[in-house]
């Protein structure tokens, strides 16, 4: 007999869950509680990257919407082992070895985007935001080499046309409110919709609806008071319920509670995400080139390393380091030698900045901040820095500030060519990374360890994945690998 699943979300995670339960020959219904010009979670809000290992280029080209693509010829992909993104995660772990969780994101992560492209999902080279252009060829850095065709929104779109063309079904505007059970199995969900409550069973129910980022109460609660000050970069829609719901049932919430992706952001950014804007401009709220400057808090003075390393590294990070300081606000600080390398977010027609022709003219613009010590910083930096290494973007250059208590590790310019700008920025807050705990089938398990029967989960609630920042791209990828694997088992049971 056929069996009958039901997954709750819509975006990358849940969409990939659908698809492998139809694969399973299930019959599958999609519950979305947005209406469709707002369906597809946090996934249509990004811009598409997906971090994955491979070795060679060869092993790109079936993944490519356009392998004929003149440039590939004189690209220079380099190669990302699961070494390599094991090293990458570990460096966010604090410590900890890498979890079941990270090891299955790490040995599905080809195999997944190999099944995504037989699905009609197709995918681009990042020449925009992931190269340098050295000696004629376009030189790729940080292990991130390609986003999805028409980057998060035609992630979802792709996705979406193949769950459907698969025979799957999507219910807009139907928002899950209980899971049904019955002797300790789901068997279903409660649902609210414009018609009213009402009932749907299922032989297994996938969770892929998010973390809690959008709702300042479970910030507050889980990451602190903070928290509820930050702006969401995505939907506003991804409030916990999925996490809410199945805890109320005896699932064991899981990975740590106050970890998140945090960005900077323009300070003036709307408080949460807009999809009737197009991707472009939602995106240029974002300021991740703080690499190429320094960022100055309130009180005038750097806070972070800016260059410690790539900003794939560093950018779900330094969100929440902005947030912590004094009324959780920098501004980020770059001169003319750098302006052609920021990128086109800090040209975006929207964007905040002051500028002067003079360093003791620009922090009398910084609204917010004591001006006499930024001064004092700026010059003090200027005066650190290793003017006798070499500046290079491309790679970890060394060039660095010298006997600073706070140092910068690479790429640091003198600020000598004017005019001078600084951005205003803040944290956007993109996902939560305390969530559910799930086994290797992705089944969610209860506070002795044991599989709820009938449920599963993926994306943005599982946790585990996670804990104290992530090299960028895994999350995408981590929802289709979770996602592919939830569908399977639920189709399964």
């Amino acid at each position: 007999m056929q069996k009958k699943v039901i997954i709750i979300g819509s975006g990358n995670a849940a969409l990939c869950a659908g698809i492998s339960a139809l694969e399973q020959g299930a019959e599958v219904l999609m519950l979305e509680k947005a209406p469709e010009a707002q369906a597809g979670g946090n996934s249509r809000y990004t811009a598409g990257a997906m971090r994955f290992v491979y070795h060679s280029n060869d092993e790109l080209l079936p993944l490519l919407s356009n392998p004929d693509d003149e440039r590939i010829s004189h690209t220079e992909f380099g190669i990302y082992t699961a070494e390599k993104f094991g090293e990458d995660l570990m460096g966010f772990n604090d410590g900890q070895p890498l979890s079941l969780h990270q090891k299955i994101l790490i040995n599905k992560s080809y195999d997944t985007m190999r099944w995504l492209a037989s699905h009609n999902v197709k995918f681009d080279p990042i020449y925009s935001r992931q190269t340098f252009e050295k000696d004629g060829k376009y030189i790729f850095w940080g292990g991130l080499t390609l986003e999805a065709n028409g980057e998060g929104v035609g992630l979802v779109d792709a996705e979406l046309a193949e769950f459907q063309r698969l025979g799957g079904i999507i219910q807009y505007e139907c928002e899950a409110l209980e899971l049904l059970t019955e002797n300790g199995k789901v068997i279903g969900v409660t649902c609210d919709t414009p018609h009213g409550e009402y009932e749907i069973e299922a032989d297994a129910v996938v969770l892929g609806c998010g973390g809690f980022e959008a709702n300042p109460e479970l910030r507050k609660k889980y990451m602190g008071e903070n928290w509820v000050q930050s702006k969401v970069r995505g939907t506003p829609h991804n409030m916990g319920a999925g996490i809410e719901m199945a805890t109320q049932i005896g699932a064991q919430f899981y990975g740590n509670p106050g970890g998140c992706h945090a960005v900077p952001m323009d300070l003036n950014m709307p408080n949460y995400g807009n999809l009737d804007i197009p991707y472009i401009d939602r995106k240029n709220y974002r300021k991740i080139c703080y690499f190429l400057g320094v960022m100055l808090n309130a009180n005038g003075e750097r806070f972070v390393d800016e260059g410690i390393n790539f900003r794939n590294y560093t950018y779900a990070q330094f969100g929440r380091a902005i947030l912590n300081q004094p009324n959780g606000f920098a501004w980020q600080i770059f001169d003319k030698k750098v302006e052609h390398l920021l990128y086109g977010e800090y040209r975006f027609w929207d964007a905040s900045f002051v500028e002067a022709d003079t360093l003791e003219g620009l922090v009398t613009k910084l609204e917010g901040v004591n001006p006499k010590q930024a001064l004092a910083t700026l010059q003090a930096y200027n005066s650190a820095v290793d003017t006798s290494v070499k500046f290079d973007p491309t790679i970890l250059d060394r060039k660095s500030t010298k006997g600073l208590s706070l140092n910068k590790t690479n790429w640091a310019n003198t600020f000598d060519s004017p005019p001078f700008k600084a951005y205003p920025v803040t944290c956007g807050i993109t996902f939560t990374y305390g969530g559910l705990k799930v086994d290797e089938r992705a089944a969610v398990l209860d506070g002795n360890d044991a599989p709820i029967e009938g449920l599963f989960a993926c994306g943005e609630l599982v946790g585990g994945v996670f804990y104290h920042g992530y090299p960028g791209g895994s999350g995408l990828t981590s929802g289709a690998v979770f996602g592919r694997i939830a569908g399977a088992s639920a189709g399964q049971v």
